[in-house]
This record gives C-alpha cells, sequence and structure tokens, in this order.
C-alpha cells in the first residue's frame, strides 16, 4: 500500500502552521505600527497648536503667547512650550553648521509612538522660516494604542484557533469526501443497487482512500454477481419444483378418487400439500431477504382482515377458543394485504398450535404511537402455552429454528419446520412494521406487532 495519503497530510499540516506563523507574524507587525501612528485628527490637532503658536510668536506678543500656553497645559494636564535651537561650533572643521540646522527637539507628528513606553513623548512642531519649535507633552487622549494589548491577545489567541479551525476543516473535508461516496456507495448496495461503485467518483485521487474504493468495487462487483446468480437460482428452482408439484398433487387427487379411503392415499395428499407450502415460504422468505422490498401500494382496514383470520384459524383449531378485543376500524394505508395477512396468520397459527385445548387466546388491537414518533397501531397475540426461553426470544425468528421440535404436532394434523415466524418478521418488515416475542408473567408467549398507519 502507498501512503500517498501520509504524505499529503505531512504537507497540508507542515504548510499549514508554517503559513499560520508567519501570517501571525505579519498580522502583528502590521497591527503594532498601524496602532504606533497617531490619528489623523490628532495630528491636525497639534498642526493647528503649532499654527496658533507660530502666529502669536510671530506678533512678538509674549504676554499673549504665555497665557495661551498656559490656558492649553492646563486644558490638557501636559506640558507645553516654544522654544528656539542654536548650534554652537565647539571644535574642529568649519563649514558643516548649515547641516545642523534643523534639529528636532522632539518627535513630528508623523513619527510613531512607541507603544511599550509608559511614558508619553515630546512632539514637535517647526515654525516655518524659524529656528524656533512648537513642543508639546503628548496628551493622554492622543496616545495611540489604548487597545494594543487587547488587539496583541486576540491575534495570539484567536488567530490560530481560526487558522487551526480552517486548516482542520480542510483535513475533514479532504477525509470525509471519499468515506462519503463509499458510505453512498454502500447505502446504495444494501438497497440492492448491485451496479455502484465509487472508484469512478474519487476522479484522479490516488491515495490509500482510492485503494479501499478500488477493494469496495471488486467486492460490489463479486457479490453482487453471486446475488444475481443466486435470484436467477431461486427464480429456475421456483419454475422447476412448482411443476413437478403440481403434476403430484394432480396425480395424487386422480389416485384419491380411485382409492378414496385408503389412508396412505390421504398420508400422500397432506404430505404434499405440506411440502408446497414449504416451498413456496422458502422461496417467499429468500426473495424477502434478498430483495429487501418496500409492499406499501393498499389500503386497507386491519379490523376485517384479522376478523377474517380469526374465523379461519376458529375453523381449524375449533378446540382452542380465540378471544378478540378490536376496534371498529383501523385504517392501514400504503401498506400490503397479502404480507400484512399471511404475517398476521402464521402468529396466531404459531400461538394456537402450542396453546393448550380449551384455553383461549387473545388478540387485541389498539392505536399507540411508533418509536418514530408516527402514529401507528399495535396488534398483540398471547397463548397460554409453555413460553419460551429468555435466551431464545430472538432466536425463534430464525428460519428453520424452533425452540422445542417434539411440540411440532401436538393436537394438529402437522406441525411446522420453522420458517413461520421468520417470514412473518420479513413480511412486516417489508411494510414498514416489526414483531418482538415477549414471556408473559403467567405463563405462555405474547407477540407484539406494531404497523404504521400511514
Amino acid at each position: 500500500m502507498n501512503r500517498r495519503l501520509l504524505w499529503k497530510l505531512i504537507l497540508l499540516i507542515t504548510a499549514g502552521i508554517v503559513a499560520m506563523f508567519y501570517l501571525i507574524n505579519y498580522v502583528t507587525v502590521r497591527a503594532e505600527e498601524e496602532m504606533s501612528m497617531l490619528s489623523q485628527a490628532h495630528r491636525d490637532e497639534l498642526r493647528g497648536w503649532g499654527r496658533e503658536a507660530q502666529a502669536l510668536y510671530s506678533a512678538g506678543d509674549a504676554a499673549s503667547l504665555e497665557r495661551w500656553l498656559d490656558a492649553l497645559q492646563q486644558r490638557e494636564s501636559t506640558l507645553a512650550a516654544v522654544v528656539g535651537y542654536n548650534i554652537h561650533h565647539v571644535a574642529g572643521s568649519r563649514g558643516l553648521e548649515d547641516r545642523y540646522s534643523g534639529n528636532n527637539l522632539g518627535r513630528d507628528v508623523e513619527w510613531k509612538i512607541h507603544l511599550y513606553f509608559e511614558a508619553n513623548p515630546v512632539m514637535e512642531i517647526p515654525f516655518e522660516d524659524s529656528d524656533t519649535s512648537f513642543i508639546v507633552l503628548l496628551p493622554d487622549r492622543m496616545r495611540p494604542g489604548s487597545y494594543w494589548q487587547t488587539t496583541r491577545l486576540l491575534l495570539q489567541i484567536f488567530l490560530p484557533a481560526l487558522i487551526l479551525a480552517i486548516l482542520s476543516v480542510l483535513l475533514y473535508r479532504h477525509i470525509m469526501q471519499p468515506l462519503g461516496s463509499l458510505q453512498r456507495a454502500t447505502r446504495e448496495f444494501s438497497r440492492g443497487d448491485f451496479s455502484v461503485r465509487v472508484r469512478p467518483q474519487l476522479g484522479s485521487r490516488r491515495d490509500e482512500f482510492s485503494e479501499l474504493a478500488s477493494t469496495f468495487d471488486q467486492m460490489a462487483a463479486r457479490i453482487g454477481e453471486q446475488l444475481l446468480n443466486q435470484r436467477q437460482l431461486i427464480a429456475d428452482f421456483s419454475h422447476e419444483l412448482r411443476t413437478p408439484l403440481t403434476r403430484l398433487e394432480i396425480a395424487i387427487e386422480s389416485l384419491g378418487k380411485h382409492y378414496p379411503d385408503d389412508p396412505n392415499v390421504q398420508r400422500l395428499y397432506r404430505e404434499s400439500r405440506h411440502f408446497r407450502k414449504l416451498t413456496e415460504d422458502t422461496l417467499a422468505l429468500a426473495w424477502l431477504d434478498n430483495e429487501q422490498p418496500r409492499l406499501t401500494q393498499e389500503s386497507m382496514d386491519l379490523v376485517d382482515l384479522i376478523d377474517v383470520i380469526v374465523d379461519d384459524a376458529r375453523f381449524e383449531f375449533p378446540d382452542r377458543p380465540i378471544q378478540t378485543h378490536l376496534p371498529d376500524s383501523a385504517g392501514l394505508h400504503n401498506s400490503s394485504h397479502q404480507a400484512v395477512g399471511q404475517a398476521l396468520e402464521n402468529i396466531l397459527r404459531n400461538a394456537l398450535r402450542y396453546n393448550p385445548v380449551g384455553r383461549a387466546v387473545e388478540v387485541a388491537l389498539e392505536d399507540c404511537q411508533l418509536a418514530s414518533g408516527e402514529r401507528g397501531f399495535q396488534v398483540t397475540v398471547k397463548d397460554c402455552g409453555p413460553g419460551v426461553p429468555e435466551d431464545l426470544l430472538e432466536t425463534i425468528f430464525r428460519p428453520f429454528y424452533q425452540a422445542d421440535p417434539s411440540r411440532n404436532a401436538r393436537g394438529t394434523e402437522s406441525g411446522g419446520v420453522g420458517l413461520g415466524l421468520a417470514l412473518a418478521r420479513r413480511q412486516l418488515k417489508a411494510v414498514g412494521g416489526q414483531v418482538v416475542a415477549s414471556n408473559r408473567s403467567g405463563g405462555g408467549l405474547c407477540m407484539t406487532i406494531s404497523l404504521p398507519a400511514n
């Protein structure tokens, strides 16, 4: 297996972290630089003070200049002055005096203000055509960088968190894109679409996920072929088996006309019917397992359906009473009359088969709210039989499983082979319902069937 995904992740994470440190440093430096500058309004205000001072100085009114400076200092709680400067030659070569003109006594308003210095700087506004300047200790209200500490904290915490979150999203999308395709393909495959493939959906991607997709496609192709072959086998088997069964039943009926009282002929007739039912149930079970169809095309009254099933059961088991507790009607929509009817019939027959003679089987129907939150109906079938061990309450729904084979024919002409409950569960699942088994506190088994109303 190649390690392309590993190298992709290493490259993405490394590049992301390097970019994060570079971006944090760049943004921090830029933010510090921008916040070190005086605002334009404060620059204009300082220059305005300089022009006022220059006007008073140029007018030669020293008293007015002094009063103006005193008022400014009191108003701004700062220090201000008008100063001149002269360069005096002490030693060395002459001729460089002009190079020293304009020496600064303070900071220009266009200069940066150090954010880490506690003391406010002295600002200078030079007078035009004069060796004099207006200098003022920068008032606190003009000091830039008031929110620098907070800004730096945000840049050191929230900016890295944002970058790492973006990096995590990129990694997640890079990983989840093929996993999402695989999940969708698996879902479609489980629904019976055996032609679904994952590798074409990944495009030119070449990494561990593409290898996994190729492996899935190979598995899907093989399993799909096997299931299609199995379906064809079941269809062929169904056709080939029904034909000789029909001929056998016709031959037995013809034989029964000539020997109507022969017990062997009667036994052959019963066994042929039993064999046909076993064949039909096995094929139906295989079809439901392989196709997993949704049989939701009919509407019916569940009460009428149960009445018909109960009447047939009373005729078949006259020595076992059936008590019903049914409402006047129960409309069932988007369902299957055949699937629900066969499932209820198998469950009821199973209860009657194991119920003692003379004891009643209870059948009840009521409205309920399903686990999904939608409205539905609940049918309960309770018998007075021996029940089932707790650890076998799910096992009894397996095909061909019998908790006690010796009880197959207790007062009936023929026992089951363990297909009734398995077929019932799959038929109910095909219409969106379910069935669960539980033991009654006083003895016997309770089958609870849940069906959606719509």
